[in-house]
């Protein structure tokens, strides 16, 4: 827990970026509470740390000579530093939860209760987003990729409007089913916007091992992502209502004209299914689909584990969007999944965090 107790208040200049302090900070806010650097033979403080300081009158700040208060130096900041704002609302935050708290990559490191630097590794590194400023994936993948090298966790802290903050956490996902998809369908037919398989005996076999399609009577109806994947594998053969046979690169080009986000779809799709993973559509959920480790039988299906949404490389998210999305896999005991290409696909996995 971080050290309550105050002593004098040390003076310090604001320079640039960074506030400067004497030697006689050292043993008082860095050997006490980790504020800091220490450079030569004073303390250097990042913006945020000055301002958090400063406010709780720990610190003097001058600026060209003349002592500012904490308004004018927190009106300064934040010209100074892009997002200032929201990174000093998630640093007081975890401050007053209790966590020693150091600027860094992404915007923080933060070490566990009962830790601080110099005595263990940080446990977090936080990524403070603003509701309204656009995410592109590659924003939240570089840093996911550095935690999880590093052996660390990513926290996304989104702050509102109201300067609230919801903590998330995001982390690379393997997939792995159990499932052993061993069956071969029979003739199809390429309707409006799904496919029928006619034959009863591979339409039971292919719905019960597999979890293929919905049985309408005794035959199945199969999306056009399933069909594409079957035709792909040779389990159907496929054939217009003229019976005109219909290979892969049509049915596609015939998809993707009714889905724009088809592609994406039946690459996340291959990819889960030789995963020995089990994918229906997520329609209810408002994803592209649910996901499941094992089915067996299909009189009694199991729940999901998962919620998957294929998004592009160059995809952005919305924060609200994305809270929506996470907040309703929560509430229906799954977890939410984000498939993106990526030398095949890579999963990205965002959950809520309760620091």
């Amino acid at each position: 827990m971080l050290n309550s107790k105050v002593g004098q208040i040390i003076q310090g200049r604001l320079e640039g970026c960074k506030v400067h302090l004497g030697p006689e900070a050292l043993p008082e806010l860095y050997e006490q509470g980790y504020f800091g650097r220490p450079r030569g033979k004073g303390l250097e403080l990042s913006l945020v740390e000055g301002a958090y300081l400063l406010d709780r009158s720990r610190v003097r700040i001058l600026q060209d000579g003349k002592e500012i208060d904490f308004r004018t130096f927190f009106q300064a900041a934040s010209s100074l530093e892009k997002g200032f704002e929201f990174r000093y609302v998630v640093y007081k935050d975890l401050r007053e939860r209790g966590y020693y708290v150091q600027p860094g990559r992404p915007d923080f490191r933060v070490y566990p209760r009962g830790g601080h630097p110099g005595k263990g590794p940080a446990e977090f590194y936080v990524l403070v987003i603003s509701e309204r400023n656009p995410l592109p994936l590659k924003e939240i993948i570089e840093p996911v990729r550095l935690a999880g090298q590093m052996r660390k966790k990513l926290m996304l802290a989104i702050v509102d409007e109201e300067s609230d903050i919801t903590f998330y956490e995001g982390r690379e996902r393997s997939m792995a089913g159990m499932m052993i998809d061993l069956e071969d369908g029979g003739q199809a037919t390429l309707l409006e916007d799904r496919v029928v398989l006619w034959d009863i005996e591979a339409s039971r076999l292919l719905h019960e091992n597999g979890f293929y399609g919905k049985p309408v009577g005794e035959r199945l109806q199969l999306s056009l992502v399933e069909s594409a994947y079957l035709l792909e594998k040779g389990k159907i053969q496929l054939a217009d209502r003229k019976g005109e046979p219909v290979d892969l690169p049509t049915l596609v080009s015939r998809a993707e004209q009714i889905d724009g986000d088809f592609g994406l779809k039946l690459a996340a799709y291959r990819d889960l299914r030789e995963k020995r993973l089990v994918v229906k559509t997520g329609f209810k959920f408002g994803t592209h689909f649910r996901v499941y480790k094992q089915v067996q039988g299909t009189k009694k299906a199991p729940h999901s584990e998962y919620l998957v949404h294929a998004i592009s490389p160059d995809h952005v998210f919305m924060p609200p969007v994305l809270s929506r999305a996470v907040r309703l896999a929560h509430s229906v005991r799954k977890q939410m999944v984000f498939a993106y290409p990526d030398d095949g696909i890579g999963y990205l996995e965002i959950k809520r965090l309760k620091p």
